[in-house]
């Protein structure tokens, strides 16, 4: 399989309109992303959905694999929620690569609040694709 990334990723995708935007960068060996989640990815009142908050880690361990020079897509995610993630609270998505072994990449990925409170943390292991970057990726 050959992944090619073209700008339209819900999580990180900058051509998605109905997306996150999420942007990462690279920092002391993690990926690392900061946001606010719009209202319209709520569930209940005041409360961005548990989904959305999983994608969030997700998307910030494809990037670490990413930044780390191991591009791949999740072939398992396990997520930990410790706090409900309110609805435009500012909050800082980390993660890294652990350990990569032949084809797999082994992640790890958590969501703090401004005053260090975790809101999530996740561990994943991605499968290694070959990607290319579309030239119109915007």
């Amino acid at each position: 399989m050959h992944v090619v990334y073209d700008g339209r990723c819900f999580g990180c995708g900058q051509r998605n309109p109905d997306g996150l935007k999420m942007r990462f960068q690279p920092m002391a060996g993690e990926s690392v992303c900061e946001l606010e989640v719009p209202e319209r990815f709520q569930s209940w009142e005041g409360m961005v959905h548990g989904g959305v908050v999983a994608l969030m880690l997700d998307e910030a361990m494809g990037w670490a694999g990413w930044h780390a020079g191991h591009p791949g897509v999740t072939g398992r995610l396990q997520v930990r929620y410790r706090e409900p993630l309110r609805v435009g609270e500012r909050v800082r998505v980390a993660a890294r690569v652990e350990r990569v072994h032949r084809s797999l990449i082994y992640a790890a990925a958590r969501i703090d609040r401004a005053d260090g409170a975790c809101v999530a943390e996740a561990t994943a292991t991605l499968m290694a694709v070959p990607t290319t970057v579309s030239s119109d990726d915007g």
